[in-house]
């Protein structure tokens, strides 16, 4: 069954977790046993799972991309200015999966799922599929 629930980003670049959510779905479909798939339908923002516990992760990251692909550019053509934008979101992606055991996410110890917005702020829809 596929579900979907939406994100207000408030920066340009974020990085939101989405756990508490997504486990929020695998609950209210009381999936014991299966696999998540966590989708954006968006082609400037991504989803990954990295560390929680630790907000200068995310800093790290953001400005890690932001290193390697920077907002502007003279090799940039797309004419609406948020070319690094897609960019980034093609190096994330747009799903990951996750495993659910006992009703529950079998992330690691320190993982967490993130919306990756690169192009915001705005309002972002999160697609769960969760199967068994």
């Amino acid at each position: 069954m596929t579900s979907e629930f939406s994100v207000t980003t408030r920066q340009r670049s974020q990085m939101v977790d989405i756990t508490a959510q997504v486990q929020a779905e695998v609950t209210r479909q009381n999936c014991q046993q299966g696999l998540v798939t966590v989708f954006v339908p968006h082609t400037t923002a991504a989803v990954t799972i990295n560390e929680g516990a630790d907000p200068d992760v995310c800093s790290d990251i953001l400005g890690g991309l932001a290193g390697l692909v920077p907002l502007r550019s003279p090799e940039y053509r797309h004419s609406e200015g948020n070319s690094d934008a897609h960019i980034k979101a093609t190096l994330v992606g747009a799903s990951v999966q996750v495993p659910v055991a006992g009703g529950r996410l079998k992330l690691g110890t320190w993982q967490r799922i993130f919306l990756c917005e690169f192009d915001g702020p705005r309002s972002r829809t999160v697609l769960v599929h969760v199967g068994s």
